[in-house]
């Protein structure tokens, strides 16, 4: 069989297996199994966990060796500039050109089977979203390099106007908020020409925010995307720099994190943890009841939706403010609240790429199988029920979560010893957050144990 008919059947089979796309909120979990055990009793179990492990990590009480555990780092090698300059970007010019491409290239009259036609949005959804995302807290942050908008804006002309240090990452926020709401609200993953329209739009402010204020300024501080990955490259073992890649600690690059220096750039870590959790929560039973009795008694459904989800991340934030008021009172400390905040805001990112993961290795590795199969055996494709998704991945989302919340822990206690002079007082500063991280954990695991369901209400327009 000829290299070009291969790449052909690859590209179709991937296609088809691509119909168990959605919203990606909705479409990630596969159906799920019946706890053996009560649910309230598995919720608990997990609690307890993430309490435990902070019991034990107060055993750790030796300041020199918390530090050790973070502060070890190897120098592994350098990293070829031609790969920084010139292929890394390419790779993502071309990869936003076949977004575009095959977005608004898709025929209308299609849409509604979009999913299984069009490489816009395996490549943004599987590709981009899920797989991309988790090499970023397993390998390091590379997008950087990558970042197509970003290699634009170098090219253009800067007017180099100040980024007004008020405004901080405030503009992060709103735009991270922005970006995950139209995903969950408006399924771009069942519309090509929209994918590609939304796609076209967060590139055309961005590169004008770079523009104005400069690429370092605004990527570096206001630019939604950017700032995520940044933050999850913190949690990966490996450091990229241009002097090389550092091996260190998991979550290491939390502990000395100096990038949480205004109320925005907490706000942002706590709507990081908010955005995966509100994603995954639309998907459930709850919420459909919820959502249907609430639009029952008139309501629009892009109300409803909107009244969720801004209430829903005001209650993350009063929480994780609360939770600072009760530290600065249980540790018996000056630390001012805000400080306080802002020193406890990285263990959040640990939460996040936990839950992350929890949500998108299944559906990552269950529409990638096809292709690599494909590639190995392109004349007897497996049968589709072949990559159906394994039941052990409800286990690996299980694990995920938890180790994403017991390295949150322990990134906790690390800062507590770098903040505190007192080995009581770092250990009772922390009581409010371990309380906050314990209610994450179970909020999480009752998400990924519920029956997958369609967002109710749609067509919010």
């Amino acid at each position: 069989m000829s290299r070009s008919v291969r790449g052909l059947l690859t590209v179709g089979l991937l296609l088809a297996v691509a119909g168990s796309v959605r919203a990606h909120g909705a479409a990630l979990r596969g159906a799920s199994e019946s706890l053996a055990v009560p649910t309230w009793l598995f919720l608990a179990t997990g609690g307890a966990v993430v309490g435990a492990s902070f019991l034990l990590a107060t055993f750790a009480t030796d300041r020199a060796f918390v530090r050790r555990s973070h502060a070890a780092a190897s120098r592994l090698g350098s990293i070829p500039a031609l790969a920084r300059t010139v292929l890394a970007p390419a790779v993502g010019v071309l990869g936003l050109v076949v977004v575009l491409a095959f977005g608004f290239g898709a025929p209308t009259e299609s849409i509604p089977d979009a999913p299984k036609e069009n490489l816009a949005v395996l490549v943004v959804w599987v590709g981009w979203w899920a797989g991309y995302v988790m090499s970023l807290y397993l390998v390091g942050n590379t997008w950087p390099a990558l970042d197509p908008f970003r290699t634009i804006s170098r090219v253009l002309p800067s007017l180099d106007y100040e980024y007004p240090a008020h405004v901080g990452a405030w503009p992060a926020v709103a735009g991270l908020l922005a970006l995950v709401f139209v995903e969950v609200a408006f399924p771009l993953a069942e519309d090509p020409v929209a994918l590609a329209t939304a796609v076209t739009g967060y590139g055309v402010l961005t590169v004008a925010g770079a523009v104005v204020f400069g690429v370092e300024d605004w990527f570096g501080t206001a630019d939604p995307v950017a700032r995520a990955f940044e933050h999850y490259g913190r949690v990966a073992p490996l450091a990229r720099d241009d002097d090389g890649i550092t091996l260190r600690v998991p979550g290491a690059g939390l502990v000395d994190y100096d990038g949480m220096d205004d109320a925005g750039a907490v706000a942002f870590v706590v709507a990081l943890v908010f955005a995966t959790t509100y994603d995954g929560f639309v998907a459930t039973p709850a919420w459909r009841s919820a959502a249907e009795a609430v639009a029952g008694a008139g309501v629009p459904g892009l109300v409803v939706y909107l009244g969720a989800y801004a209430l829903g991340f005001l209650a993350f934030v009063a929480t994780y403010r609360i939770a600072a008021r009760l530290g600065r009172r249980t540790g018996d400390t000056y630390v001012a609240v805000v400080e306080l905040a802002r020193r406890f805001a990285p263990p959040l990112v640990a939460i996040a790429a936990g839950y992350h993961l929890a949500h998108y290795l299944g559906f990552f590795v269950s529409l990638s199988l096809p292709l690599w199969s494909a590639l190995l055996a392109p004349t007897a494709p497996p049968a589709p029920q072949q990559f159906v998704l394994p039941s052990f991945f409800g286990a690996v989302a299980i694990a995920a979560i938890l180790l994403g919340h017991l390295l949150a822990v322990w990134v906790a206690h690390a800062i507590g010893f770098e903040t505190f002079p007192g080995r009581l007082q770092a250990v009772r500063a922390q009581y409010a957050f371990v309380v906050v991280m314990i209610a994450y954990t179970m909020l999480s695991l009752w998400i990924v144990t519920q029956p997958t369901v369609t967002p109710p209400l749609f067509p919010l327009l």
